[in-house]
């Protein structure tokens, strides 16, 4: 695996390295010892997949606080989608700064997102699939959310949103009150 840190501290875009034959291919996308090398050190406890079926769908900007906030490690297995990053750990120097990236089924590359981020997606395709590793378990009433096109936050997502599910859109812009986690 190619460990590629992004501009937001922690978070790294994975690529997978396929070995092939005339069969088709095989790759690791997780092995402990290659983690530790970033500081990883927790147990995937949940494993999670999401199905999309239109283009333009947005999910997220979604996190679970504290103690329940969340490592993740998301990957494209079918479709694309532009994957967007938001700091929210208040005494980060990156605090409220974002990263997208695109995940799809032709790249392989993953998304490892530390604790103290939010997370969402925007499908590029059709038919669009996630797999999702979690340190924590979801928890009902731990999680939040940031609005998807809050204008403090400026997220350039590549097209109109076709799909959003009403407590998506309902998440609450940033204001004074926001203190990140």
């Amino acid at each position: 695996m190619i460990f590629t840190e992004t501009p937001l501290k922690g978070s790294y875009v994975i690529g997978i390295e396929p070995r092939g034959d005339s069969r088709g291919w095989f790759a690791r996308t997780y092995c402990k010892n290659e983690f530790a090398q970033i500081g990883h050190d927790k147990v995937w406890v949940q494993l999670n997949h999401s199905f999309s079926a239109a283009k333009g769908t947005v999910r997220g900007m979604h996190y679970q606080l504290p103690p329940h906030a969340e490592i993740k490690m998301v990957r494209c297995i079918a479709g694309s989608v532009y994957d967007v990053i938001i700091d929210i750990r208040k005494y980060s120097p990156t605090f409220l700064k974002w990263f997208g990236t695109e995940l799809s089924a032709a790249n392989k590359n993953m998304l490892y997102i530390p604790a103290g981020f939010a997370h969402g997606f925007q499908t590029l395709s059709e038919d669009t699939e996630l797999i999702y590793h979690h340190s924590e378990f979801y928890t009902p009433g731990a999680e939040a959310g940031l609005k998807y096109d809050d204008p403090a936050l400026n997220i350039q997502w590549p097209l109109p949103v076709s799909e959003i599910s009403e407590r998506d859109a309902m998440h609450p812009l940033i204001d004074s009150t926001f203190k990140g986690l």
